[in-house]
């Protein structure tokens, strides 16, 4: 199977950057449509392309829309998340650097959609040159009267604002981004009330990701039914999935949702060096590893979640046969454990205790009973926390001590990885010199 390149086609072309570009192949012509239509009008031709949330979650973007309510005395305003922080995930980089209007054009439908006049993009800050790409098209797009007090001269006032954050992983979870937007400490909060009820500065919002904003404008060109054909029942249209990891070519590629996990990795050149595949993370660190053996799950969220994993983010790491899951484990528990914002105690001390742990099978003082420990303390704290971080934390552990659990075991009463010879095994030198 090709790729059907529709979000990525033009990001090889620096023109498609500026605002004459991107208006050359058509851009802005679905704001221009959706200025013309009612907002139900919008919200169910969004609803009818089965567009999920691309950032993770997976929720229908129509039905979050519907949220907002029809009438208030408060303002609406959408937040744009282009934090990009879950290890593994670099798509939204390249939709920042290559095809900003676009993203701008599906915040505004959304905008149009929502009743809302104002939206903030917050971007990860380390992405210096995306968000620099980014406020360059909002210069162009509100010099063109595409942002203003009268959008295209319809007379709906809308405007555009970038913000950087300052690397919290935390802040990439909706409600902590927008208590950073607000200028605090990026905590999540307490919900409800849900942001669509009380958001930004007390405003009605929504949170959409930079992937699933920018598939909008096709949605509206095209109709929604013709996106929901490109994929697999309730999951419409074609994914950006960033592949890592031992891979003969890494780097973003789009397909239609639903296809298999071997067809990405032979499209990506297959495991490096001719190696056997081992395990996979299908969408991001915090998805739950998968083994060879299910190397032709379709890579969806429903199909995924039956998997007992998530499509997540969309970022594919491809773990090869010489991979030790115990250090691999060890890197995620040890990052985890460093992002956990320490706001509720489940996931402050959980985190900490699974990384001390899998740190402790690594170094050769485990035991056995580790393991059932490690399960014990993910499950613990994965639904007793505010935000959705203690699941994707515990996701991990409980997979890689599960599918992998020969490993873990034999790494825990030997002291070493199964994938080093014994010392007695090793030559000479290895072990110290000749005699």
């Amino acid at each position: 199977m090709a790729q059907s390149r529709i979000l990525t086609e033009h990001l090889g072309d620096p023109s498609f950057a500026t605002l004459d570009g991107y208006r050359a192949k058509g851009g802005y012509r679905a704001l221009e449509k959706a200025l013309g239509m009612g907002r139900d009008a919008i919200v169910e031709e969004v609803k009818k392309s089965n567009l999920r949330g691309l950032g993770g979650a997976g929720f229908p973007c129509g039905v979050k829309w519907g949220f907002m309510p029809r009438q208030s005395e408060r303002p609406s305003c959408l937040v744009v998340n282009a934090d990009e922080g879950e290890p593994a995930t670099f798509k939204d980089k390249y939709l920042l650097l290559g095809a900003p209007h676009r993203l701008i054009e599906g915040a505004l439908i959304a905008c149009r959609a929502m009743d809302a006049h104002r939206f903030y993009v917050y971007v990860r800050g380390e992405y210096v040159l995306p968000r620099r790409a980014l406020e360059r098209a909002i210069a162009e797009a509100r010099g063109a009267g595409i942002l203003g007090a009268s959008v295209l001269g319809s007379g709906f006032a809308c405007d555009g604002s970038v913000h950087p954050g300052a690397g919290a992983y935390i802040c990439g979870e909706e409600t902590a981004l927008i208590e950073s937007l607000e200028g605090k400490k990026g905590l999540p909060r307490v919900k409800p009330p849900f942001p669509a009820g009380f958001g930004a500065f007390g405003w009605h919002t929504t949170v959409n990701n930079v992937e699933t904003l920018s598939c909008v404008p096709l949605i509206l060109e095209r109709g929604g039914a013709w996106w929901a054909s490109l994929g697999v029942e309730r999951n419409g249209g074609t994914r950006i999935f960033g592949v890592s990891g031992h891979v003969e070519r890494p780097g973003i590629y789009e397909f239609p949702m639903g296809t298999p996990f071997r067809t990405i990795l032979e499209e990506a050149g297959g495991v490096r060096g001719g190696r056997a595949l081992k395990a996979f993370l299908p969408g991001g660190s915090s998805a739950p590893v998968l083994t060879a053996a299910e190397i032709d799950v379709p890579l969806d969220f429903d199909s995924l979640g039956r998997a007992k994993s998530m499509a997540g983010s969309g970022g594919i790491v491809v773990l090869d046969e010489t991979t030790c899951m115990v250090k691999a484990l060890h890197v995620l528990t040890r990052f985890y454990h460093h992002e956990s914002c320490g706001q509720c105690s489940p996931c402050r001390e959980g985190t900490g205790w699974a990384a001390r742990i899998v740190a402790r099978i690594l170094r050769g003082d485990g035991q056995p009973s580790d393991i059932e420990t490690l399960k014990s303390i993910a499950d613990n704290w994965a639904l007793r926390t505010i935000c959705a971080f203690g699941a994707g934390a515990a996701g991990p552990v409980v997979s890689f001590v599960t599918r992998f659990r020969d490993e873990f075991e034999y790494h825990a009463r030997h002291g070493r990885c199964d994938l080093e010879p014994a010392a007695a095994e090793q030559p000479a030198a290895a072990a110290g010199g000749a005699p």
